[in-house]
């Protein structure tokens, strides 16, 4: 079944009003950010004087537009949008207004009243005003600088534009890669909603986020969620949490305040994962789309494994603090674990703490004996391995990370869906050590490894894994969709 959405998120044409001749100003980098994702279809300049923008040929209105086009971008003054609008009808099919000064502002209310009835008698449906774009990698449809056209199975709608912006840079850096993400700013028309039952729909999208400021959309969140069974992870990020928060969230879009209350009693009765930060936000995002969530095994039991005692410490604390459990293992998996050999000042008890001059030793085959012996075990629901890479990175004579990461995929392999794995890649903040931890972060996650900057990173995106899979255990619901792992 078609929708008027799938214009977004599979945009074939564009036109733009607000760029100016001199190359300066929000449109037109919104035209360079479209050429540098590489949308290949038509790009129509909208001015009312000049001839050509930005190479294109430029149209004085956007009645006087030569097609249809999928998606207009406006950016102009808000006094001057319903007219826009309202002279666009029959030549576009969403427009998304980057305008601000409507409902968010004190004596905006009517002018955003006025953009609803100039849409609706234009037949045009209108994402904002007062948002920031669409990132659509499926078409190369972006609103972000330097953004990739990837595409991949996370759909993202949130109420804040420049949030939205910092989910695709930071996430496109962490390895997670959208289906869509659209800033929706005020929802004068478009609602969350619609997004929302768009993707729980859409067969691109397996993972869907959602960052909420406006309480007013609550119970139709709620019916979208129950409806679809919660047959896709949802993540959400809530601001307007404190009574100061959300005198914030009524100057940006105009939402309503609202009790957190109201969200938790959403998440405990569809599954949906709430989280705190921008950065947990990601990290959960990358974890459902790299883990398959498991009906009948939640995530609980977990296993650290690395080289940096005082890190295994400090992990420990941070998964028990999320509900998690770092047990001790029995004596015949310690004994089994003791027989590999280890050297001197090796811990073999959970945490499992191995110096990197052992793991360096066979090409990381004592890695792989170790994760083959805890695997074997049924001892973890999930494996954290982190890696100290300023240590690691010492041993210029071998690929020991290389090695590491071979060794957590032969294992995995081997013991296909007895536990999660992810790869923790900690990093001093040297230019030398972050360009390594790029590089190996996207060797394993084409490996199918989910990789955190930090155990505590690890632990939260975790937990958020656990608390879906215990919400299907009691709704008695099978997941249908998931990433490979």
């Amino acid at each position: 079944m078609t929708s008027v959405f799938d214009a977004l998120f599979e945009a074939r044409s564009v036109g733009v009003i607000g760029a100016s001749p001199n190359g300066e100003g929000p449109a037109n980098n919104f035209i360079g950010y479209l050429r540098s994702c590489g949308f290949d279809g038509p790009i129509f300049p909208i001015h009312p004087s000049a001839d050509t923008i930005a190479g294109y040929k430029a149209y004085r209105s956007p009645a006087d537009l030569p097609q249809q086009v999928d998606y207009l971008y406006v950016a102009i003054s808000a006094a001057r949008v319903p007219a826009a609008l309202e002279s666009a009808r029959g030549r576009a099919r969403i427009a998304q207004v980057i305008s601000s000064g409507f409902g968010e502002s004190q004596d905006g209310w009517h002018l955003e009243q006025d953009l609803l009835k100039a849409a609706r008698k234009a037949g045009i449906r209108v994402i904002g005003p007062n948002s920031l774009g669409t990132h659509a990698p499926r078409c190369g449809l972006t609103f972000v600088d330097r953004a990739l056209r990837d595409p991949g199975g996370v759909g993202v709608i949130s109420q804040s534009g420049g949030l939205a912006a910092d989910m695709v840079r930071r996430g496109q850096v962490r390895g997670v890669r959208f289906s869509g993400v659209v800033s929706v700013g005020n929802c004068t028309d478009v609602r969350v909603s619609e997004l929302l039952e768009y993707l729980e729909a859409d067969v691109h999208t397996r993972v869907i986020g959602l960052y909420l400021e406006n309480a007013g959309e609550a119970s139709a969140l709620f019916a979208i969620l129950r409806a679809a069974r919660s047959a896709k992870p949802v993540v959400i990020l809530v601001g307007g949490r404190t009574r100061r928060g959300q005198a914030a969230a009524a100057s940006h879009t105009g939402a309503l305040a609202s009790d957190f209350r109201l969200w938790q009693a959403l998440a405990r009765q569809t599954g949906a994962c709430l989280v705190a930060s921008l950065d947990d936000f990601v990290d959960a995002l990358l974890a459902f789309q790299m883990l398959d969530p498991r009906s009948g095994q939640p995530t609980k039991r977990v296993v650290l494994f690395g080289n940096g005692g005082g890190t295994s410490v400090l992990a420990t604390d941070d998964c028990v603090c999320q509900g998690l459990d770092v047990a001790q293992f029995d004596e015949p998996l310690i004994k089994r674990l003791v027989s590999l050999g280890l050297p001197p000042g090796s811990i073999v008890s959970n945490p499992i703490d191995v110096p990197a001059n052992a793991l360096r030793a066979g090409d990381g085959a004592v890695a792989h004996q170790i994760l083959e012996e805890v695997l074997a075990a049924s001892v973890a629901d999930a494996v954290i391995m982190h890696v100290n890479l300023t240590v690691v990175l010492g041993y210029q004579k071998s690929d020991l990370l290389g090695n590491l990461i071979e060794a957590a995929r032969r294992a995995r392999q081997r013991h296909s869906g007895r536990a999660h794995f992810v790869l923790v890649l900690r990093s001093d903040g040297d230019a030398e050590t972050e360009s390594a931890r790029h590089q190996c972060r996207h060797r394993a996650l084409a490996d199918g490894i989910a990789v955190f900057d930090e155990p505590a990173d690890a632990a939260r995106a975790l937990s958020a894994v656990g608390w879906r899979e215990s919400w299907l255990d009691r709704r008695s619901v099978r997941p249908v969709l998931g990433a490979s792992a």
